[in-house]
């Protein structure tokens, strides 16, 4: 599939530590077989702190959706059920000093965009945090 063609994913995951690696290895061979592996790296990164504050610190299921749109931003996004906004990320010099809490912080050091929305859908609640990256 040529790099000018968008193309989305999803993948459900339970609320289950071991779904951070699961949802790395899937990114991964998504990125590989779309000619991507430029991006596998920083992308597997954004991935697993998304998916990992999603299934740390909710509850009930969650999801992985990753979008690719010409000419060359890759999405990538994590859902889960709660409401509540993300806190905001402090500066990734200050999150350094932390034993836990970087996720965020890593998020915005290694993303060009990142943001958050409110979701509702057959009367449940949850948001979707998401960050772009771009293949240039």
């Amino acid at each position: 599939m040529p790099e000018s063609d968008s193309w989305e994913y999803s993948r459900h995951i339970p609320n289950d530590v071991r779904a951070v690696t699961v949802s790395r290895r899937t990114l991964r061979l998504i990125l590989t077989v779309h000619g991507l592996i430029t991006l596998v790296d920083v992308a597997e990164l954004l991935a697993a702190e998304l998916v990992a504050n999603a299934v740390r610190h909710t509850k009930g299921a969650a999801a992985l959706r990753v979008r690719w749109s010409p000419p060359g931003t890759l999405r990538i996004g994590a859902r889960d059920a709660d409401p509540s906004p993300p806190e905001p990320p402090e500066s990734f010099a200050a999150a350094l000093e932390r034993e836990d809490g970087r996720g965020l912080a890593l998020v915005r050091a290694c993303a060009d965009v990142w943001g958050w929305q409110p979701l509702v859908r057959d009367g449940n609640r949850g948001k979707f945090v998401w960050c772009e990256v771009g293949a240039a």
